[in-house]
């Protein structure tokens, strides 16, 4: 899930877009490359600094203090230097020299709107840096892969049978591998391997399997649930581990498990390109108010009506909604909900089986605020970067592209003399030449 945290107001900050859980679980771990560190955070604006395992912290003072939002945090290969970096450059340049602008609540009183910016690798200097740390970041797991390769003072015992191995780590994992089932990947596809089996080593030592992640009252029974349920592999939705694996230094964004897929899929292919039974992945559409999944998108919209009466299509009829209208009020209702709040009247609770208890008791499932309150410019941006209902949304009239323009999210430039821009505008000088020539 995304960094949240209670702002000044007692509403939610998200900092990034949430995610849907592939499955029910406990909890959810953040995905980074970078293991433990001592190295501080510092505030691009004052002297606030934190711990980097604190950055979610940081990240919330940017956003409520400065006004300010890091894009794609996650995916920066030295959080400490890029914030040390835009530190520098903010000191001697104004933020709106590098950051888009983005104003809340813009169809609002001017006293109630604000400004917010946004730092992204769509700036140059900004994608440049990035690539800069990421290739610094490259060449060290490199160098530090080449190290454990040469290592021959290797020294460990294995998790299940206690044999002790010296020399080379691939004796250990081979041996895992061979006599118990159990394989971590390729020895030159591992980095940081010590920590690694370290921390397997951790969650049995805490009784934990390794891949449901569930916890038993001994080891015996531990060692049984993992050879009867053959559990004996690691969690690969657990993004702990992703650090620990090469690729996930080579090609961000993308988990060693999508890139173990698509080589699967290209050996498959080498002897028959024939695509004539290739089916999609299911659609999982999970409902605006619980947990509930469905693998078509005519199965989620049934259950809304069904078990909480709600019914998207009669909105967007009612109210002639198009197509990013429907994202905003999307996103704005998975928002409300996840913050515990009603959308019709903005009451809030302390849970959500209060709210959706309110929602139904108030006959407020079908009751939408003033248009003003949703049809917002941040609810662009999904709640739930992995929300399927955002893809299956449809305009009520696509025939008519007229009408589409007003609500199309569009980045503008300094429009502040706009009689001035039209009065040179090339289109402006190709219809008067026209004209002359008729």
């Amino acid at each position: 899930m995304a960094a949240r945290d209670e702002g000044k107001d007692g509403q939610d900050s998200i900092l990034e877009p949430l995610c849907f859980p592939e499955q029910p679980a406990d909890g959810a771990s953040t995905p980074s490359l970078q293991g433990p560190s001592t190295e501080l955070l510092v505030c691009l604006f004052c002297p606030e600094s934190v711990p980097l395992q604190q950055k979610d912290v940081l990240l919330k003072h940017l956003l409520l203090e400065h006004k300010l939002v890091v894009a794609d945090v996650k995916l920066i290969a030295d959080l400490p230097k890029y914030m040390l970096y835009w530190k520098g450059r903010f000191l001697e340049q104004p933020v709106t020299d590098f950051c888009s602008v983005i104003k809340t609540n813009s169809t609002g009183p001017v006293e109630k709107q604000e400004d917010y910016f946004l730092l992204c690798d769509v700036l140059p200097e900004d994608r440049i840096l990035r690539e800069r740390l990421q290739q610094k970041r490259l060449e060290e797991v490199l160098e530090q892969q080449q190290v454990e390769r040469d290592d021959n003072s290797f020294h460990h015992l294995c998790m299940f049978c206690s044999e002790e191995f010296t020399g080379n780590r691939s004796s250990l994992l081979n041996h895992m591998a061979r006599e118990h089932s159990f394989s971590i990947g390729l020895p030159d596809n591992i980095v940081y391997c010590k920590q690694f089996l370290d921390t397997l080593q951790s969650k049995l030592d805490n009784l934990q399997c390794l891949y449901c992640e569930k916890t038993f009252r001994d080891k015996t029974t531990l060692k049984d649930h993992m050879r009867k349920k053959a559990h004996r592999r690691i969690n690969a939705s657990n993004r702990e581990y992703d650090r620990f694996y090469v690729i996930n230094y080579l090609e961000l964004g993308k988990t060693w498990e999508e890139v173990q897929s698509e080589d699967d899929r290209e050996l498959a292919d080498d002897e028959d390109d024939d695509w004539s039974d290739w089916q999609a992945h299911p659609v999982s559409a999970v409902c605006l108010f619980c947990d509930h999944q469905s693998e078509t998108m005519e199965q989620i919209y049934t259950h809304m009506k069904e078990a909480h009466d709600f019914d998207l299509h009669k909105l967007r009829t009612e109210l002639n909604l198009k197509f990013y209208q429907q994202v905003k009020l999307v996103n704005f209702i998975r928002r409300q909900i996840h913050q515990n709040r009603c959308y019709g009247c903005q009451e809030k609770f302390d849970s959500r089986e209060n709210v959706l208890r309110h929602v139904v008791a108030e006959g407020h499932v079908m009751k939408l605020p003033d248009v003003s309150i949703w049809n917002q410019p941040q609810y662009y941006f999904p709640t739930y970067e992995n929300d399927a209902l955002l893809c299956t949304l449809s305009d009520s009239d696509e025939s008519d592209d007229t009408t589409h323009s007003e609500d199309v999210p569009v980045i503008a430039e300094d429009i502040s003399d706009l009689r001035a821009l039209k009065q040179t505008s090339v289109l402006n000088q190709l219809l008067k030449n026209r004209s002359s020539c008729s």
